[in-house]
């Protein structure tokens, strides 16, 4: 498959799949929008892998080894429309792809069923799943001075890992799945269990006083990844930028109704993601 044409399957994906992501992605230049988008189709092949539970525990960590080995030889693969448009992105780029390998760790930690008993170890996992992410769109975005803005874009990719855990928490609750450190359980008294109409047992109070604690986690991670923007050219800066805002509204939505959070998955409406996007652009950012 020639490069062009893998590009636009890449697109495509974003298009279909990145209902968060588009509205920054869709902010670059064109080149970078197509880099950016095959970071995006390939880190969401692995996430699929990941997420696929229809699929036993041993075939899925299998995929994820088999698209590690692939990952390693790209150029290989004339056939994969996301790895030629990968291998002709990270030509162009700076595109550290080796990042890709924590985010495969991350997966796999996933499908093992990895449970988290402390803050540190829970951000062991969002810098793979996510920091990683950051870096590599960092490939993408370009800076001037690497040894800064990594650190800074790392920690705005942990800020929304922790705010997808607190979107996904009863979906993942009714798969599972408990990411929240078991730590902090223990401090508010939580247990997260569910009676058996799937409604949590814990005190409401108490619940509530865990997810505001954990906002304000994120809320610190955000602080220290929003000063990337600043070391982005303007368009680099308004893709960041909203992807940032959007997930950073939908944080203070948590935040604001922490029960309601609990009980459904937590969403902004299409025109709200859109003005987080409009004022991004503009060099708004809140």
């Amino acid at each position: 498959m020639d490069a062009p044409s893998a590009y636009r399957h890449c697109e495509n994906i974003v298009r279909t799949q990145a209902r968060n992501f588009s509205y920054g992605i869709r902010l670059l230049p064109p080149p970078k929008r197509r880099a950016l988008s095959a970071v995006y189709a390939f880190a969401r092949r692995i996430d699929d892998i990941g997420d696929d539970h229809d699929a036993p525990p041993a075939t899925r960590l299998a995929r994820l080894a088999a698209e590690r080995e692939r990952l390693a030889d790209a150029a290989a693969h004339p056939s994969d429309p996301v790895l030629v448009a990968l291998s002709d992105a990270a030509r162009r780029y700076p595109i550290p792809l080796e990042a890709f390998g924590e985010l495969i760790d991350g997966c796999e930690a996933d499908v093992r069923g990895a449970s988290y008993d402390t803050f540190d170890d829970l951000l062991w996992y969002c810098r793979c799943v996510a920091g990683a992410v950051g870096r590599l769109s960092l490939g993408v975005f370009g800076t001037s001075d690497p040894d800064t803005a990594v650190p800074r874009a790392d920690a705005l990719g942990v800020a929304l890992q922790l705010t997808n855990i607190l979107r996904d928490v009863r979906e993942d609750g009714l798969s599972g799945r408990v990411y929240l450190p078991a730590k902090d359980l223990v401090r508010f008294g939580c247990t997260l269990e569910r009676d058996g109409s799937g409604r949590l047992t814990d005190d409401p109070g108490r619940l509530a006083g865990l997810i505001r604690f954990e906002a304000n986690r994120a809320e610190e991670w955000y602080a220290t990844g929003l000063q990337l923007l600043p070391m982005l050219d303007r368009r680099s800066s308004a893709c960041a930028g909203a992807m940032a805002g959007i997930y950073r509204h939908l944080l203070r939505r948590i935040k604001a109704d922490p029960l309601t959070a609990l009980d459904t998955r937590t969403s902004l409406p299409t025109w709200e993601k859109a003005a987080v996007s409009a004022m991004a652009m503009s060099g708004v950012h809140r």
